[in-house]
């Protein structure tokens, strides 16, 4: 695969993020010619080999492009060009300036509540468990009635930082949930897996959540939440093309669940 000028292997330029470099060099290709309407993209793996980058920061560039029209990324078969970008387009990419991508926002949410969710297994209340669990039922009736009116996940996510009695721990959080919300690469990323499927996937993780905050288990709630964390990670992955079916699902360098004493 040509690789081009703008993008030293490995290393971003300092006013964009790597995904912003691949993206726009995979632009410049693409308006190159080196890539016609129709045709597919290498796959992940050999373009994240090339550039000397994780293969989350490809799909980043991926997402980026797909955003803007360029290309089409089908589940199980790869990444399609559909249109070829003027020669203006690409020039003021101001809108990426300050974005984080979507993977290094569930990075940080691994990282962050499943200590979290192990704290609040020693500080939930009484009253912190039964609203978890309405909001579980709530999200249950809805994706029944195939309702995605609500965010009754991002409100069961919140409420266990709100069960650890430390505003600063929710702030933090909400601070999370607000990038992700405002990201329209999350939101790009998102659209391939909203299925009724999938959602009854989360359901099923957060009761596991909600079970081990019950018990008070401390380690328990970790583990849930830090695989809950890792389902979406890989369910996320299955957007993988089809030349890559050996891939073994990561996205980004994922956290080992603790194996010591939380305290």
């Amino acid at each position: 695969m040509h690789q081009g000028d703008c993008v030293e292997k490995g290393v971003a330029s300092q006013d964009r993020k790597q995904y912003q470099e691949i993206g726009h060099d995979l632009r410049e290709q693409i308006k190159q010619g080196h890539f016609a309407v129709g045709s597919r993209l290498p796959p992940e793996r050999n373009m994240a080999e090339t550039y000397g980058v994780s293969r989350t920061i490809v799909r980043e560039a991926l997402l980026m492009l797909e955003l803007e029209g360029t290309v089409d990324i089908r589940q199980g078969s790869g990444v399609y060009v559909i249109r070829i970008p003027s020669q203006e387009e690409g020039e003021d990419e101001l809108m990426y300036q300050g974005q984080i991508g979507p993977f290094e926002i569930l990075q940080a949410r691994q990282l962050l509540e499943s200590n979290i969710a192990a704290f609040a297994a020693k500080m939930a209340t009484k009253a912190d468990i039964e609203n978890l669990r309405r909001t579980l039922e709530q999200e249950q009736i809805a994706i029944v009635a195939n309702d995605e009116s609500g965010d009754n996940d991002k409100l069961f996510h919140l409420l266990i930082a709100g069960a650890t009695q430390n505003q600063m721990l929710l702030d933090s959080v909400k601070n999370i949930w607000m990038h992700r919300d405002s990201s329209p690469l999350w939101k790009q990323l998102h659209s391939h897996i909203a299925t009724r499927g999938y959602r009854l996937k989360w359901l099923a993780d957060h009761q596991n959540i909600l079970a081990a905050l019950r018990r008070r288990d401390v380690m328990g709630s970790y583990q849930a939440m830090w695989q809950h964390m890792e389902n979406v990670k890989n369910t996320l992955m299955e957007l993988s093309d089809v030349d890559a079916p050996e891939f073994d699902g990561y996205l980004f360098e994922s956290v080992p669940i603790f194996q010591g004493k939380l305290v």
